[in-house]
């Protein structure tokens, strides 16, 4: 099960997530999300457990949890919708903006 964890400290590593949630079983990944172009955290993440019940308690044990000094927001994680959501709109440069001028 892939878990969703908010409102990490800045500070948080990879490791970290993994030691805090090995402790409700088998990690499988732990990665907190990083900004592309700076490199600084995000401040959420993602843990994947094998064992939905271990999963499950993992979720219930940690969630409202004090982690670094930040309260720990957990859930399981949704899947990204693949409809080519996002985005949209745009076109054209919208009506008329009155005279004759020229471009």
């Amino acid at each position: 099960m892939d878990i969703y964890v908010g409102n990490l400290s800045y500070g948080t590593t990879d490791e970290d997530l993994r030691e805090h949630f090995s402790q409700f079983g088998s990690v499988e990944s732990a990665r907190v999300i990083t900004d592309r172009v700076t490199g600084q955290s995000r401040g959420f993440g993602f843990v994947e457990m094998p064992d939905r019940d271990e999963a499950q308690k993992a979720i219930d044990g940690t969630n409202g949890e004090d982690l670094m000094g930040r309260q720990l927001r957990v859930n399981e994680s949704q899947p990204k919708p693949r409809d080519g959501g996002g985005g949209g709109g745009g076109g054209g440069r919208g009506g008329d903006r009155g005279g004759d001028r020229r471009w």
